[in-house]
């Protein structure tokens, strides 16, 4: 078996090589770095060649709905008509929960990659995530106002990356589903909270403020939008774990740059969890 992982070098791709790898299986990385250009076609066809299955956990450059849009439109179609001609048994790509349901954003451009997978000839399985630990992160520092942090009052089960490279790995060596498989995180949390959580660790300042008109991947949602089916696959990792290995890198970092710093000062208060 050959699974080809394309984009292998992203935060997603790096872990799901790993995962395939740990399993015994052979794994060819297609990236840029490697010569490889999915926009336009460029090197996909030698890259392909011998592949029964292709990992696509290519992302786009920006979560804009334009720009993100005609990324995945090129880029998979140019990856679907080269797994064709190599004879691909498997067509695996990582979406979003919420592209069957939010028709704007990044979301509409995930919902146009989902289709061209349907309506191509190459069997194909899709694994929609939940917002990643990073995303909430990301969302949270770019919300950074003079007034406070604002955030959209979305209720998420953010997931860790590990776990969606996991579920991906899994279903690639599986039989194709010609459906979805949704992964989660194992807790529900509002987005509120897990900013404030986020803030205190990186000692920045709040208060985060619930912000109706703040956008997520480039659209306004309604609170419940971005929650998974009843059915999905729950991860493992848990948010505020994810901040504590966070916060223990940055003050490993911190006491690393003071050489006058005892080890009792690197200890932070608890986090706090702010309503």
């Amino acid at each position: 078996m050959k699974v080809v992982v394309v984009g292998a070098t992203g935060l997603i791709g790096s872990r799901t090589v790993a995962r395939l790898r740990d399993h015994g299986v052979q794994v060819a990385e297609a990236s840029r770095s490697a010569g490889v250009d999915v926009s336009t076609g460029e090197g996909l066809d030698q890259a392909l060649r011998g592949a029964e299955i292709v990992v696509d956990v290519t992302d786009a450059p920006s979560r804009e709905e334009r720009v993100s849009t005609k990324f995945f439109i090129a880029s998979t179609n140019n990856l679907l008509k080269a797994a064709a001609a190599a004879g691909v048994e498997h067509y695996v790509a990582l979406s979003v929960v919420g592209a069957d349901r939010v028709s704007s954003g990044y979301f509409r451009a995930k919902a146009a990659q989902e289709s061209l997978a349907r309506h191509a000839p190459v069997p194909y399985s899709l694994v929609r995530a939940t917002a990643f630990f990073e995303s909430v992160e990301a969302t949270t520092l770019t919300g950074i106002r003079p007034d406070g942090v604002r955030v959209p009052p979305l209720v998420l089960r953010p997931v860790a990356t590990d776990d969606v490279a996991t579920a991906v790995a899994h279903t690639a060596v599986g039989l194709p589903r010609f459906g979805v498989l949704e992964v989660a995180g194992p807790e529900e949390l509002r987005l509120v909270d897990a900013a404030a959580e986020l803030l205190d660790v990186r000692g920045l300042p709040g208060p985060v403020i619930a912000d109706a008109r703040a956008h997520f991947f480039g659209a306004v949602l309604p609170e419940r939008a971005l929650l998974p089916t009843a059915d999905a696959r729950l991860g493992h990792h848990r948010f505020t774990d994810w901040l504590k290995s966070h916060r223990s890198s940055s003050q490993r970092g911190a006491a690393d740059r003071d050489p006058h710093r005892s080890p009792s000062d690197a200890q932070a208060p608890s986090l706090r969890q702010e309503s």
